[in-house]
């Protein structure tokens, strides 16, 4: 049995609770929320010890594990103090917004022989496991382009908090949605040589009216456009083409597949859940069954992306990652 803290019991938060409910090796026991009286009745219901802060919950010698689902920019501190614990660590992305802030975590970590995992739900998307299969068994060919978009309304009820603050979420709508597509491409691709992105605002909000798009160019020559919407109906697609067909994701259970000569098949998969899914990961790899699946040499670069991105906007030009953390 894995025991295990939650910190930070939003929407998220609470989400996570419950989709460990599923997962018999993790326990969640304890939570720290600085909205106490409005998490009452939650951990009540979850049997969720209300703890005062998360250096009570890092010195408990009965807590083996922490869950993170706090504002990226308390991150760092964060995982660094439950690495000095010996605590073992689950995070939410985005994991940081600078690439080398993520270095140190994970060195932290490493440092301490603790697990640091951080949520990319998306990754267990059926669908998107069935394009990383399709894609790297060569059935498309040699691959030329990948396309994709993500957009969430979730912004049109959103008026104030860290998730408006272009120092929290800078990039419009690309720190919140795009950053789920842009791992979907380096999980897909490997890293990436250059980004050209633009903003364009059309009203600051809240909700905020704008609009996020980029060309990639990946180090292996693959090239790529994204774009995110905050203020439309949820959408998404990731499409990768080769020269032997494209495959399309078009959520987290559909792919279509087109070949020459042949009519589309669409596919779809059972549905799963997929923050048990995460979490189950997260008991494998603590206990040594398996790593877990968002290796660090993909979060680095897909922050290095990123990054290269927020640079671009700022700037008008297309900014080569291995300039983006200098």
């Amino acid at each position: 049995m894995i025991n295990c803290a939650i910190v930070g019991l939003g929407r998220w938060g609470r989400a996570l609770v419950e989709a460990a409910q599923n997962e018999p090796r993790l326990r969640i026991t304890s939570a720290v929320e600085p909205d106490s009286s409005g998490a009452a009745d939650f951990c009540a219901a979850h049997g969720l010890f209300p703890a005062t802060s998360l250096e009570d919950v890092l010195a408990a010698p009965e807590i083996d594990a922490v869950l993170l689902a706090t504002p990226h920019s308390l991150h760092k501190a964060q995982v660094i103090a439950a690495a000095a614990a010996g605590k073992q660590v689950f995070c939410e992305k985005p994991l940081a917004l600078r690439r080398d802030d993520a270095a140190e975590m994970f060195a932290a970590c490493r440092k301490a022989g603790v697990l640091l995992a951080v949520g990319h739900n998306r990754r267990f998307w059926p669908s998107m496991r069935a394009l990383r299969a399709v894609t790297a068994g060569g059935e498309l060919g040699t691959i030329l382009h990948i396309e994709g978009h993500n957009s969430n309304e979730n912004s049109q009820t959103v008026t104030q908090g860290w998730r408006l603050s272009p120092q929290e979420s800078p990039g419009g709508g690309l720190t919140g949605a795009g950053l789920h597509v842009l791992d979907g491409f380096v999980s897909l691709l490997g890293p990436v040589r250059q980004v050209y992105a633009r903003l364009s605002a059309r009203e600051a909000g809240p909700p905020p009216l704008d609009t996020a798009t980029l060309a990639i160019e990946f180090v292996n020559g693959v090239s790529a456009t994204l774009a995110t919407i905050r203020a439309t109906p949820f959408y998404w697609r990731v499409h990768v083409f080769g020269t032997k067909g494209s495959a399309e994701v078009l959520d987290e259970v559909t792919m279509v597949l087109r070949k020459s000569g042949e009519a589309p098949a669409t596919t779809r998969y059972p549905a799963v859940d997929t923050l048990a899914a995460e979490l189950t990961a997260f008991a494998d790899a603590v206990e040594g069954k398996q790593p877990f699946p968002v290796p660090e040499a993909d979060v680095l670069a897909t922050l290095t992306a990123f990054e290269a991105a927020l640079q671009s906007m700022q700037s008008g030009h297309p900014i080569a990652c291995h300039m983006a953390c200098q």
